[in-house]
């Protein structure tokens, strides 16, 4: 995503590129609940921060419009 945003200088892209990243992780997570209940719990940081970052660059593609 950091390439995509500051060396292509595409937030749009960079947020598609964000989104799969969230979508590969939380299929991840559900995948790891089922086999174990802390491996997927150990994982919600991680979603939260992406969520975060998403949000951030959401903000920042929509500001430079």
């Amino acid at each position: 995503m950091v390439a995509v945003i500051f060396g292509l200088k595409n937030p749009a892209l960079a947020f598609a590129d964000i989104v799969l990243l969230w979508l590969a992780l939380l299929a991840t997570i559900m995948a790891f609940w089922k086999a174990r209940f802390l491996a997927g719990a150990l994982l919600m940081p991680c979603l939260a921060w992406v969520t975060f970052a998403s949000a951030l660059n959401f903000t920042l593609w929509q500001l430079n419009q």
